[in-house]
């Protein structure tokens, strides 16, 4: 069993923002595969379901981005789930728009939903990193930049990396997180 989580902020002013990738790559995993996510659980929205035979909890931390750690952890003991079937998707400042980098463990990159996690879980779970690219500025300039809305130009990279994303969460699950990065590096040259 695999717990799929996706990061971001629960209200609705935040839907559709950068810092919400994580909810909207767990939510077209929801539809690809049929997961209904509406169970209020362990601090999340959650839904249980099957991607290729592979049993799977869908969450999104309904904690606010930088405790998202609390809802992870919760929904990892309760299903007795290692760190190592953990998989966090969540935005990355570091990579421009159209990137994407899949590992297992790793620093944080300053990402606060990322250190929640590490330090309620451990650093040792699988990341999918998609790029949103990074402000000029500093400060107030980032968090400005996180909580607004893509460009068009970049709402369209994201979506083809979620749609990506969607089309090939099975290797992770079946072949694990070297064999997905080695295929979402294919993938993304093509």
């Amino acid at each position: 069993m695999f717990l799929i989580a996706g990061l971001g902020n629960p209200d609705k002013k935040y839907e559709k923002t950068r810092h919400n990738i994580g909810f909207d790559t767990v939510d077209a995993l929801a539809e690809k595969y049929n997961i209904s996510i509406t169970e209020k659980k362990h601090k999340a929205l959650c839904g249980s379901g099957v991607i290729e035979g592979v049993k799977v909890i869908l969450a999104k931390p309904q904690t606010y981005m930088n405790l998202s750690g609390n809802a992870v952890v919760k929904a990892a003991h309760f299903y007795k789930i290692l760190p190592e079937n953990i998989v966090v998707m969540h935005d990355d400042m570091d990579l421009p728009c159209g990137r994407l980098k899949a590992k297992l463990g790793g620093g944080s990159g300053g990402h606060n939903g990322i250190k929640s996690i590490d330090a309620a879980v451990s650093p040792n779970y699988n990341r999918i990193r998609i790029g949103v690219g990074h402000p000029a500025g500093s400060g107030n300039d980032v968090v400005n930049y996180v909580l607004g809305e893509f460009s068009k130009a970049d709402k369209v990279l994201v979506e083809g990396n979620i749609e990506l994303i969607a089309e090939s969460i099975e290797v992770l699950l079946e072949k694990g997180i070297a064999e997905y990065s080695n295929r979402l590096g294919m993938l993304l040259r093509k």
